[in-house]
């Protein structure tokens, strides 16, 4: 009996062993095994290996011959909740499970690095449904008994065992809500790299240069706003931007096309290339909302950035104030201090960013975005994650789940792409767009498909083109630089051993790595602690000097990978000129000494050594794209802001480039002193997009998305790639007739990797058009909804660690000098955290900040430091009548406890464990209203 039964067991032995744990089947195996010995001896062998367990199990099931036990073991299976295994042995067909091997494969290459930064407990509460109760109960146990990197490595096997489908799926979000970005970006980046392997036997043999053509016209946003009435057989206007004749806005039909579901009432995506209008698209919608509820009509139209704001809400106010001055438009970002709740009832439009709205919702404010009618999102490919958009999604859904009597606005959302997320066939793409329709309650994507030609009319078709270049990696100033860093380490070395600080592995000089383990290197010191406190702080602080010296040879490898020695010298001269201003130590004066004593060579490299082939390949372009076009505008795209003032210095220095004048363009920055303010971003675009000054513009990351730069003909990618979403956006800032996107690299896996890019562009439009065609999409939208919602609930059901009332001790976290008592700290409006004890200031130095400035209620005033190394503190500042008031960041400190001297080191403020009391205005003595002496 059950011969085929047995014969597919041995045949399937491999696939079924690789699941299956026989314990979890201890009843079946107790009922028909029959000797208490064989099921006492697997569960032996089970402690030392699970697969060679469910093997002598297998083996003892293919000798049954009791009636039923084929189906009594099926059902076992889906009873201990083998789901995917139970319909894999039930069909006899392993292609669904499968599936799995790649995932598995991924994860076992990584896990020896990723357990080191998992939080089991923590991560659990996101993964029952792929994990069984008992394996979660034995997880926690270990990490009970025997620590976190135990239980994360139990955590891993009982992944790489599990049968369900959506267990890498959910171990993503788990590793994203518990905040460990770092697990999360080895995760993906393997993925990636895994994606870029299997495509390679796709790609055809390819010259130096390769030219590929995409369907692509980009129109500036200022010229739709002057007019917007030239006909599809119509030429658009030409690249110098001739006047368009002046009159009332008139919507092209593609554009018509992207407002129907909307105008209709429905949700809705509209994805849509850039510059094709999809702000003005936006306008349209806004103003048939108002015509047809004009007397609950309240619309908030949300941006990303700053700057993205700054621009739509002139293009509101301007269109609105000339259709109909009635119609009250206002904006709201940053430091603004006024109601968001007043805005919306006294206004009918609010242009503001998404992180505004958030903090209302999140304060007695705003209760519900039932007090709205409509929302736009900009950009909402973003709505994903922990972004703003996706917390202000969350709690509509939130509402939308619980109440049936809800008055819930309208979404309506604007993308370029939403080729969002890890993706490597059209299922993974459309399971991905599926999760952003989930997210932003729609089950409409919105495309121009009945007027494509008059799209591509105002589309326009840029050519892309890869340059390789060969690196330059035998230079002799990356012997110098590199012999340093290894004489620093060696002295590290003798310090304390930095390589028990850091289980990352084969770091190169020079590389992103380098610089992780940098970081890893000093997260470890921040805590660590020894006997002799005094010893404690001296190695602490002369490890996290090493590290910080470290840190900025490698920056200076990586600056002059891609730009010209002179500038990696420059850099590196700025960094050390900042050393001695600060009044440096033994430590800083020794490796100060090292730096003096090889920079004359230094020098000499960099004035005599030979030219970084990458800079010939550009300037060979930039000089024969002028010389055809004199009147050509290029913006550059680098990775970092060094590189870009690298990249300025260059060309003002090269005579056959200076008349091109670049401006560059960054991000704002997280230290307060490094940057740009929206002042000078401004300055920069104005001159760029409207004087013969300046022909060229250098950015960063912060110029890809939103940021409208209309009269672009050239985009340079100079070592710059990303996903499918910024490469399209990227490419979309050639914004006039005859654009053309370049990328330059030494890497052919960057290369390919933008090539892969290309690729998945076509599958993500693939998946758009299987999806605006799928007769179950908006069941499907509801149930990721409702499991979006169970675990949610489940996390928050979960109740938080009650935060401990013992007092600790805050110490700086480069020195370990003590600050302040967490006793003294206070807490104003749920975010910012101050120092009420005045002793503070004898433990610090402070200086005048160069940008005083008021921001929820509070007054710029000082920087503080630590007075033994400078360290970074926070600020001096004002609030109500109270002056000189510390504002502290608990990233600049560890936490020691008074009682156990346990150190502890947090990012941010809420992930602290201890309890902070709220600000009370009546406890502060009258002498803290007057400034300090």
């Amino acid at each position: 009996m059950y011969e085929l039964e047995k014969e597919n067991l041995r045949r399937f032995n491999d696939h079924i062993t690789m699941f299956l744990r026989p314990s979890l089947i201890k009843d079946f195996m107790t009922e028909y095994l029959g000797k208490k010995e064989i099921v006492e001896s697997i569960l032996s062998t089970e402690t030392k290996s699970v697969t060679e367990a469910a093997q002598m199990l297998l083996a003892e099931m293919c000798c049954l011959e009791e009636t039923g036990w084929f189906q009594a073991f099926l059902d076992t299976l889906h009873a201990s909740d083998y789901t995917g295994l139970h319909h894999a042995i039930k069909e006899w067909s392993f292609q669904e499970i499968e599936k799995l091997s790649e995932h598995r494969r991924l994860l076992e290459k990584i896990e020896a690095s990723i357990t080191k930064h998992m939080k089991p407990s923590e991560m659990l509460v996101h993964m029952s449904d792929c994990l069984k109760p008992r394996e979660c109960e034995e997880i926690r146990a270990e990490e009970n008994q025997r620590g976190r990197i135990t239980a994360s490595e139990k955590l891993v096997m009982s992944l790489l065992r599990s049968d369900k489908p959506n267990w890498f799926k959910l171990l993503k979000i788990a590793l994203g809500n518990c905040d460990l970005d770092e697990a999360l970006q080895l995760l993906e980046k393997d993925e990636e790299v895994k994606a870029l392997k299997v495509n390679e036997c796709d790609e055809e043999p390819e010259a130096m240069i390769t030219t590929v053509s995409f369907e692509y016209r980009e129109e500036t946003e200022d010229m739709l706003m002057r007019g917007n009435n030239t006909s599809a057989s119509e030429k658009p206007t030409g690249f110098k931007g001739e006047a368009e004749r002046s009159g009332e806005r008139k919507l092209r039909e593609y554009q018509k096309e992207l407002t129907t579901a909307a105008t209709q009432g429905q949700n809705t995506i509209i994805c849509a290339p850039t510059g094709c209008g999809k702000t003005i698209v936006a306008l349209a919608i806004s103003e048939y909302h108002l015509k047809q509820f004009p007397e609950r009509a309240k619309i908030v139209f949300l941006a990303t950035k700053v700057d993205v704001y700054e621009q739509q809400y002139k293009l509101f106010k301007e269109h609105f104030s000339s259709k109909d001055p009635n119609i009250r438009v206002t904006g709201m970002c940053g430091d603004m201090e006024m109601s968001v709740r007043w805005l919306i009832e006294n206004h009918d439009i609010v242009v503001m960013t998404a992180q505004i709205l958030v903090n209302a919702l999140q304060s007695p404010e705003l209760l519900s975005l039932e007090i709205l009618s409509l929302i736009l999102f900009d950009e909402c490919h973003n709505t994903t994650g922990k972004h703003p958009y996706n917390n202000i999604m969350t709690r509509y859904l939130d509402t939308k789940l619980t109440s049936s009597t809800h008055t819930l606005p309208q979404i309506v959302g604007l993308t370029a792409s939403v080729g969002i997320g890890s993706f490597k066939s059209r299922q993974d793409a459309e399971n991905n767009i599926l999760q952003l329709c989930a997210n932003l309650d729609t089950r409409v994507i919105t495309t121009v498909t009945e007027h494509k030609d008059e799209l591509k009319s105002y589309v326009h078709t840029p050519d892309k083109a890869f340059f390789e270049v060969k690196q330059c990696s035998s230079h002799p100033f990356i012997r110098i630089i590199k012999n340093i860093m290894s004489n620093i380490e060696q002295l590290a070395q003798k310090t304390y051993d930095i390589k028990s600080l850091s289980n990352i592995q084969n770091r190169e000089y020079g590389s992103q790595k380098y610089e992780q383990w940098i970081v890893s290197v000093q997260k470890s010191c921040r805590v660590l602690q020894m006997k002799n406190t005094d010893e404690e702080r001296r190695i602490c602080r002369e490890l996290y000097n090493y590290t910080e010296h470290l840190r900025k040879y490698n920056d200076a490898l990586i600056i002059n990978e891609d730009a010209r020695t002179k500038d990696a010298l420059d850099y590196l001269d700025a960094f050390f000129e900042q050393v001695r201003n600060a009044g440096y130590d033994e430590t800083e004066r020794k490796l100060t000494a090292l730096y003096d004593c090889q920079r004359p060579q230094l020098l000499h490299l960099a004035t005599e050594g030979e030219q970084n082939p990458k800079l010939d390949e550009l300037r060979f372009i930039l000089e024969e794209e002028y010389h055809n076009n004199d009147q050509t505008r290029t913006v550059m795209f680098v990775k970092t802001r060094a590189l870009a003032d690298a990249m300025k210095k260059w060309i003002d220095e090269t005579d056959s480039l200076k008349f091109l004048k670049p401006g560059v363009l960054i991000g704002k920055g997280r230290k307060s002193n490094s940057g740009m303010t929206l002042n000078n971003k401004k300055g920069i675009l104005d001159s760029f997009k409207s004087s013969d000054q300046s022909k060229m513009l250098i950015a960063t990351s912060v110029a890809d998305e939103g940021i409208d730069i209309p009269q672009c003909n050239l985009v340079l990618m100079y070592e710059y790639v990303g996903n499918v979403v910024k490469m399209v956006q990227v490419r979309g800032r050639g914004r006039a007739e005859g654009s053309r996107c370049f990328l330059i690299s030494s890497s052919k896996e960057c290369i390919e990797k933008e090539k892969l890019n290309m690729f998945k562009e076509k599958i993500v439009e693939e998946a758009i058009e299987q999806l605006q065609k799928r007769p179950d999409l908006s069941n499907q939208v509801d149930k990721l909804q409702r499991d979006d919602k169970t675990r949610r609930d489940q996390i928050g059901a979960c109740s938080e660690k009650p935060k401990t009332k013992g007092s600790y001790e805050l110490l700086c976290s480069k020195c370990k000098r003590f600050a302040c008592m967490s006793d003294d700290i206070r807490v104003v409006q749920g975010a910012h955290h101050i120092v009420l004890d005045r002793s503070m200031f004898n433990r610090c130095t402070t200086v005048a900040h160069n940008s005083p400035r008021a921001f929820c209620g509070f007054n710029k005033k000082e920087k503080m430091h630590c007075a033994e190394c400078k360290h970074d503190w926070g600020l001096v500042t004002s609030y109500s009548t109270i002056q000189d008031l510390p504002l502290v960041k608990i990233e600049s400190f560890v936490v020691r406890d008074c009682v156990t001297h346990r150190q502890q080191y947090f990012r941010k403020w809420r992930d602290v464990t201890f309890a902070i009391s709220e600000f009370d205005m009546t406890e502060i003595p009258p002498e803290m209203c007057r400034p300090r002496d």
